[in-house]
């Protein structure tokens, strides 16, 4: 079957930097939507008329991905606002925030702990990948119809690099 809108394909990937860093690897394939909230639009143009099997190298531009990095969604707030075992790489939805936290700070935003000092904790409100130009090294393993509920859903259950609040020593972006 080929990838159309509207069907499922199930992906496995290398991200890199243009450098060529390894940023992220799903080993294993994750089923995404096409044609729903799951994937960049880039990556859907890219895959559509392949099938299950095919190989797929492409480059994302900050904007055509996670956007520029904005300086504007950094935030410096007072250490005593958050919880003792506060660790960097933990993440915040904006609409948790502690109260007292900077009231510019969009609460539609999911904010990471970049740095902590003794007075006070660097929020930042960009996606990890904003600003980065970003190589995908893309595999299809399958590709099927879209149940029903999926398309409803706009969502196969895994969008890509979807950033959600984690435990400490959890750094994965999928």
């Amino acid at each position: 079957m080929e990838i159309t809108e509207q069907c499922v394909v199930a992906l496995t990937w290398t991200l890199t930097d243009t450098l060529g860093e390894e940023l992220d690897v799903l080993d294993e394939p994750v089923d995404f939507l096409v044609g729903g909230d799951d994937l960049l639009k880039k990556i859907e143009e890219v895959l559509q008329g392949h099938e299950a099997g095919a190989k797929v190298k492409l480059q994302i531009e900050p904007e055509e991905g996670f956007g520029e990095y904005n300086e504007q969604l950094i935030f410096l707030e007072p250490r005593g606002l958050f919880p003792a075992e506060l660790e960097e790489g933990m993440t915040f939805e904006g609409s948790a925030l502690p109260a007292g936290c900077h009231p510019d700070a969009p609460r539609d935003a999911l904010y990471t702990v970049t740095e902590i000092y003794p007075e006070h904790v660097v929020l930042d409100g960009n996606h990890p990948l904003s600003g980065i130009a970003i190589r995908l090294h893309l595999q299809v393993h399958a590709v099927r119809e879209a149940t029903e509920e999926e398309i409803g859903r706009g969502t196969a259950g895994t969008g890509f690099f979807r950033i959600q609040p984690m435990a400490p020593g959890n750094d994965q972006l999928h």
